[in-house]
């Protein structure tokens, strides 16, 4: 595997970290969560990294029965949502890195309740497979 694969992956596995914790620290605290905090979490550890002009677009999506959902976006991007995270919601986070030879991106869906937020399935740790 490639040190250029592994080192961009660390990065956008951080940023995604970064985004789950500062939700679940917030939601945990009972403090309001706006969409644009999420994304800024995330888009701080990649712009810090060197790589921010990298990181083209929004943090992840609200999600409802139709994949995207109608709540708030996290979003400092494209229209920096101001809507706030409610309890019983789901939404995705997925930064990702985009260069010309390569890109990766890492998902994960979270779902907030009144007193927390938690990960809905697995979240990848390092890279499985190549192609």
């Amino acid at each position: 595997m490639p040190d250029a694969y592994a080192r961009i992956f660390r990065i956008v596995r951080d940023a995604r970290n970064r985004a789950i914790e500062f939700v679940k620290d917030a939601v945990t605290r009972g403090r309001v969560v706006h969409g644009w905090e999420v994304d800024r979490a995330a888009r701080e550890v990649i712009r810090k990294a060197g790589y921010g002009k990298y990181f083209v677009h929004r943090t992840g999506h609200s999600i409802g029965q139709q994949v995207h959902g109608n709540g708030a976006n996290m979003d400092g991007l494209e229209t920096r949502d101001d809507r706030q995270i409610v309890p019983r919601t789901c939404f995705s986070i997925e930064p990702g890195i985009y260069l010309r030879e390569f890109g990766i991106r890492s998902e994960v869906d979270v779902y907030v309740d009144e007193r927390e937020a938690r990960v809905t399935g697995a979240i990848q740790e390092e890279i499985l497979a190549l192609l």
